[in-house]
């Protein structure tokens, strides 16, 4: 994963903006809305020069010790090896990000209450009452900090959930303990208290004081008081309308924006593809859907390998059919078409010719065959030296069965021979098989140990194809079938009968056929 940008550049500008911003708030309200506890209604230079220092000043702490704090964040995102206990600590603070700076804000706002409300005008010999004291504290701390507060906590959330990747690639935010769980409720109550409450105190400072400005005023001064209600008002209109919207704007994103992914994250699962994940962003109901999300396709992707790794050991369409439930292990009669392909002097080439080289072409040869097989709708339940054993009709049942399994051997005689091609012009010798088939009702099953066990067929009718595979030898024949087979073809195929002849193992006489 690409190493995100330095996070302490990012999360310092937003804290700088957000003070601004809070400051600018602080001022306009003791200059627009509780003019009453401003001591001039002109601002002195030794004013605006002592509240920059201490703004500075506030500002300069908070940097110090956030930057201190995000130290191991930077670290992380440098590239820079960390031990088990950083990397653990980079986690948990990753976490913790808006809060910390959403906190040191918090506190210098408590720290600037104090100050400009009790501390700075003591120390310019102003008389103080502790009503105008908690005028200022309540000004500064609630209602420009509270702003700042909002500001800095959705800004940075906003922001640094798109860095919450990179320490999370797994996306497992909840299992980091010790961190706060902000309940996506609870962050719309929030919101809408600061959007409902705040501008009510703010009505009631300022009915308040204008009331306490009226009471023994002459006309003339009453009519400037509620003259100049028209500009209060529209400012707190102005700043309410900016404050919601700003506010909605953030709570909307932090659940929209998680919701939007997650749905995106659905859609390709959908189309198919399992190589994907939802961003888990948040620690919120959210963030646990996205993470339920994650393990579930986690699952699906684990179940898709076994499934295409099952398929390895046993044919995609038994594997389909077991994973369906449609295969009975107790075994089931079915009417079904057997065919046994042998390699023809397999154990003289097999002699002088190097192991290697024969696993190879021997895998090039069953590979051709299983496709030659696979083509007519039949299965190749083992490979056993250098025999091929398929059926047709089971375990998925088909009424042309028997045709299916002649026209599989037409075809692997052709790939044999375009093999074979292939094999003159590389200077190796051919290869010759024989192909017996025959037609009956079989056992099938899931059969084996109690560790292992393999879709099987068991009966006579397997017996008797693989004597007619034999007989491909005594014939000097490719392809053999049984009558059973004969008569369930169409007469587009191309039969010679050959003479009657005893297998071992039967008592009658078994006719067979060679196919054209």
């Amino acid at each position: 994963m690409a190493q995100p940008p330095n996070p302490a550049r990012a999360l310092r500008g937003i804290s700088t903006i957000g003070n601004l911003l809070g400051a600018i708030v602080a001022f306009l309200h003791f200059r627009v809305v509780d003019r009453a506890v401003a001591s001039s209604p002109r601002v002195a230079i030794h004013e605006i020069v002592v509240s920059v220092l201490i703004f500075a000043a506030l500002v300069w702490i908070g940097s110090r010790y956030s930057n201190r704090w995000i130290d191991p964040l930077a670290r992380a995102g440098s590239g820079q090896p960390l031990s088990e206990r950083e990397r653990a600590v980079v986690r948990r603070r990753a976490l913790l990000v808006p809060y910390l700076l959403a906190s040191l804000s918090f506190s210098g706002w408590v720290l600037a209450g104090l100050i400009w409300g009790v501390a700075l005008p003591l120390a310019m010999g102003a008389t103080v009452s502790p009503l105008q004291a908690a005028r200022q504290v309540f000004g500064t701390t609630v209602i420009a900090g509270g702003v700042t507060v909002t500001f800095i906590f959705f800004a940075t959330e906003h922001v640094w959930r798109r860095r919450l990747p990179f320490f999370f690639p797994e996306g497992d935010l909840r299992a980091v303990r010790r961190v706060p769980r902000l309940a996506v409720r609870t962050r719309l109550l929030a919101i809408l208290l600061l959007i409902g409450v705040v501008p009510l105190a703010v009505l009631g400072i300022l009915a308040y004081t204008r009331a306490l400005a009226l009471l023994g005023a002459d006309p003339a001064t009453a009519a400037g008081i509620v003259g100049g209600l028209g500009t209060t008002i529209l400012y707190l209109l102005a700043a309410g309308v900016l404050a919601a919207v700003g506010l909605s704007i953030f709570a909307a994103d932090s659940v929209a924006a998680p919701l939007k992914d997650l749905e995106a994250a659905m859609a390709e699962v959908e189309r198919g593809r399992l190589d994907g994940r939802a961003p888990v962003v948040s620690t919120d109901e959210i963030g646990a859907v996205a993470e339920g999300f994650n393990r579930m396709l986690q699952g699906l992707r684990e179940r898709e390998m076994v499934k295409e790794t099952f398929g390895k050991y046993v044919t995609p369409e038994v594997r389909d059919e077991i994973l369906a439930g449609r295969i009975r292990g107790e075994g089931e009669l079915k009417e079904a078409t057997i065919l046994f392909a042998d390699l023809r002097d397999f154990t003289p080439w097999v002699e002088t010719t190097p192991p290697r080289q024969v696993v190879t072409e021997l895998n090039e040869y069953f590979t051709e065959m299983d496709e030659a097989v696979r083509a007519h709708r039949g299965l190749v339940l083992q490979i056993v030296g250098d025999e091929v054993e398929a059926v047709f009709g089971a375990p998925i049942p088909t009424e042309d069965h028997a045709e299916m399994a002649v026209r599989a051997a037409l075809e692997m005689r052709r790939r044999l021979a375009a093999l074979n091609a292939r094999r003159a012009a590389a200077g190796k010798p051919a290869l010759r098989n024989g192909i017996g088939i025959h037609t009956g009702t079989v056992l099938a099953g899931s059969i084996g140990g109690a560790a292992r066990l393999s879709y099987a067929l068991v009966g006579d009718p397997v017996n008797l194809a693989s004597r007619i595979q034999g007989l491909t030898k005594d014939f000097k024949a490719e392809i053999l079938i049984s009558e059973a087979t004969r008569v369930r073809l169409g007469a587009d195929i191309e039969v010679e009968e050959l003479p009657a002849v005893r297998v071992k193992g039967r008592a009658a006489e078994v006719n067979v056929y060679r196919v054209a």
